[in-house]
């Protein structure tokens, strides 16, 4: 199946490092050479770059890694394709329009005979199953919240509902992110490190390469990175359990108090 990298930041960050590592699993050091692809939600927008070339070939990943591009919330994709062509419309991540804002999603998994109904609103280009889930989540969302702007404890049972249902019909780990959200859902693999002060040197696992991350963050830079398997051998990686779905906002990792007013989301301490 493919691979997920995401990350979620206080300030606009670059996914340089990240990327570089998994890219070389785009071909090199594992087999998902069927596209590949990024979305960074910034300011102005959303701005989603997609080559159905492996991501060892791409002349664009490569520009990718050499020029990387500073962004909040970061969403990419490498796709061993399991359903559809290897072709542009069928690369992750894809990106629509919900609220006012652009919403990016890319998927790993395998949603084998599940076909939704059809919708009016939210079509797909391509035909790979994971494009039909991300256009039925969001015309459930906004079936759910016609007038848009619901709480984020709203938002996450209603995104965690529909995934639910999506996936008793095979695989469906998912990264969503709406430019200032990201959620992160797990059906087999998925993992996540937080990255704050102190800050230390990190590894890729899978080339020659590391960071001294104290050399490029600030005392208050906080980021959130999650990946289908850990990218780097000397972090504290997290697994996400099976079912789980997580929110991040500003860098952290938040989830609901139970203690407090309905809707409340307290950040987790690091």
């Amino acid at each position: 199946m493919c691979q997920l990298l995401a990350m979620n930041s206080s300030k606009p960050a670059a996914l340089g490092f990240s990327f570089a590592g998994f890219a070389e699993r785009g071909g090199r050091t594992d087999e998902h050479r069927d596209g590949w692809g990024i979305a960074y939600h910034s300011s102005s927008g959303c701005t989603l770059l997609t080559d159905h070339l492996a991501a060892i070939d791409s002349p664009l990943a490569a520009t990718v890694q050499q020029h990387p591009v500073k962004a909040k919330n970061i969403v990419a994709h490498i796709r061993k394709a399991t359903h559809g062509r290897i072709a542009p419309e069928n690369t992750h991540p894809f990106a629509r329009e919900l609220w006012g804002k652009t919403w990016s999603f890319a998927h790993n998994g395998d949603l084998k005979t599940w076909r939704p109904p059809a919708n009016a609103d939210y079509r797909a280009s391509g035909d790979t199953d994971s494009e039909l889930a991300f256009c039925h989540l969001l015309a459930r969302l906004r079936t759910r919240f016609p007038l848009g702007d619901p709480t984020r404890a709203a938002l996450r049972a209603a995104i965690a509902e529909v995934a639910t249902e999506i996936a008793a019909h095979g695989s469906f780990n998912f990264i969503l992110s709406d430019g200032e959200l990201l959620f992160a859902h797990c059906s087999t693999h998925l993992h996540y490190v937080l990255r704050a002060y102190p800050f230390s040197v990190a590894q890729l696992i899978d080339c020659e390469r590391s960071i001294d991350f104290r050399q490029h963050n600030h005392l208050d830079d906080r980021i959130a990175v999650i990946a289908t398997q850990p990218l780097t051998q000397n972090e504290d990686w997290l697994a996400f359990a099976p079912g789980e779905l997580l929110l991040f906002a500003g860098g952290t990792l938040l989830q609901v108090d139970d203690r407090a007013p309905q809707g409340v989301y307290i950040q987790i301490s690091y």
